[in-house]
């Protein structure tokens, strides 16, 4: 059963050309199962430093204090390692990701997880996944014009994905939303949705909390 875990993170629940373009993706992918976790309808809470302790310590010797610490990390990992695809709906804010999407990355990246470290180097451990980025940018020139240099999303969560092993990872950007460009970033953005291959089976939606 083809899995696609959605991750939407616009503060514009209404109007939000990320989360448009997110619903005519996952419509295309066509995904036996989606997940679908919205981080603005229910914030993951920025860790804490129990979490923290938790994360770097061994867990067989974990107790009620660090159970509890982790049990939403746990579940979001849960989530993230049953998708087969992850779609991540998100806009610039500020050059940068919103707060939102940046709690949840810190909550899923954690070592024994999602990536280990041998003593010389990192390696990632969640494999054979793909992962589509729905980008709205509010002026255009950053995926290949002036603005480039300030884009701090796209290089920023392709990194993380790989860093936790996943490498087949399609951008879907929208850009120049605030400057009259809607119709070319439209167009643009539907052409590379179009590209991507699907999975053309039936459906079960899920929105977890």
């Amino acid at each position: 059963m083809a899995t696609l875990l959605r991750i939407d993170s616009s503060s514009r629940l209404e109007g939000s050309f990320s989360r448009r373009f997110g619903d005519e993706l996952a419509s295309h992918l066509d995904a036996e199962r989606t997940i679908i976790r919205d981080l603005v309808k229910d914030p993951a809470p920025h860790i804490d430093a129990a979490a923290i302790a938790a994360f770097f310590s061994d867990p067989s010797g974990h107790g009620e204090t660090e159970q509890t610490a982790t049990a939403l990390s746990d579940k979001l990992l849960d989530e993230i390692m049953a998708a087969d695809d992850i779609m991540i709906s998100v806009p610039m804010y500020n050059f940068g990701i919103p707060s939102a999407l940046k709690a949840w990355i810190d909550q899923i990246v954690r070592i024994g997880k999602t990536f280990d470290f041998d003593g010389q180097k990192f390696s990632g451990l969640l494999q054979n996944k793909r992962a589509f980025l729905i980008i709205a940018y509010g002026a255009d020139g950053y995926t290949d014009g002036d603005f480039k240099v300030a884009d701090f999303v796209e290089p920023y969560l392709r990194f993380v994905l790989n860093f936790i092993g996943i490498t087949d990872i399609t951008s879907v950007p929208v850009e120049g939303t605030n400057v009259g460009k809607e119709a070319e970033a439209e167009a643009r953005a539907r052409d590379v949705i179009a590209s991507v291959r699907p999975h053309h089976q039936g459906k079960e939606t899920f929105t977890v909390s």
